[in-house]
């Protein structure tokens, strides 16, 4: 499992537009990650729209959100709530398994896979320097913002 202090592993997804995203294009610049379950579900559209009214204050940091939500379900999701961030499309879970977030959850004593809700701030040289695990939405981007003016 990845601590901070690892090197953040490399990764090419594609956003909400289509374009693509690599971890070589977000060397050097500080970059805050968060991987969150399903576009357009309460916790998750609470956490989205918190980072976006956060996102001046984050000044030249990457913000991106990330989920196996498809590319057009990340599109009507950033439509809908006027994100202007990249949401990047991680459909196959190229990154999320690899990080270990794809876990078994459970819902009115059912159970399934998901993504375990997590936020890793990766320094200008890659290497993580924060991961925040079990987030809860509300009020998790002013404590990732804290953690990255301090």
């Amino acid at each position: 499992m990845i601590k901070e202090g690892d090197p953040f592993p490399e990764f090419s997804l594609q956003d909400q537009d289509g374009n693509l995203v690599s971890s070589s294009d977000l060397v050097g610049q500080k970059t805050i990650l968060y991987f969150y379950p399903k576009d357009d579900t309460s916790g998750c559209t609470v956490e989205a729209c918190e980072f976006q009214a956060a996102l001046p204050d984050f000044g030249t940091a990457n913000v991106l959100g990330v989920s196996p939500d498809p590319i057009d379900s990340h599109a009507k999701f950033a439509a809908k709530h006027g994100l202007s961030f990249r949401l990047l499309a991680d459909v196959e879970r190229s990154l999320i398994e690899p990080l270990g977030l794809w876990v078994e959850k459970t819902l009115y004593g059912n159970k399934y896979m998901g993504v375990a809700r997590t936020t890793f701030l990766v320094g200008e040289n890659g290497s993580v320097q924060r991961i925040w695990r079990d987030v809860k939405p509300e009020g998790h981007a002013a404590e990732v913002l804290a953690a990255y003016n301090s």
